[in-house]
């Protein structure tokens, strides 16, 4: 069985007032800010864990996602994003596309759910500011 890598884990969350989530993550919890993205920001739980906030509305909810998978994405931060993708899609993984840029936010990346729709990010920064 092909053994990859994992280097950190991110968890984003959807916030419709960035500043608000920023004074509590930051100010109330103390969490150091890892990245600032612009529209997300990035902090530190421990070393490899990381809460991530983006300022954006949620997409709207179907049956299939009631239960709020698509207002989470956890992400796992990878220094070989093609090496899971194949090996992924080799188990039988559905993919949601292939591997890409996206250059709004420095990174290479691809998305897929598990079993209960979930959606999971595979990516790597791109960004030389991450210091992960």
């Amino acid at each position: 069985m092909t053994v990859l890598t994992v280097d950190a884990h991110i968890t984003f969350l959807y916030t419709r007032d960035l500043e608000r989530a920023d004074r509590f993550y930051r100010g109330t919890l103390g969490l150091e800010l890892a990245l600032d993205q612009g529209r997300c920001r990035i902090y530190r739980v421990r070393p490899g864990a990381y809460i991530g906030l983006c300022a954006r509305q949620a997409p709207a909810a179907t049956p299939e996602t009631a239960s709020g998978s698509d207002c989470v994405v956890l992400t796992l931060v990878c220094p070989d994003v093609e090496g899971w993708a194949e090996v992924l899609a080799d188990r039988g993984a559905e993919l949601e596309g292939p591997p890409e840029i996206n250059p709004a936010f420095g990174i290479f990346h691809f998305f897929l759910r598990d079993p209960d729709g979930h959606r999971l990010e595979i990516q790597r920064f791109l960004d030389p500011r991450w210091q992960g």
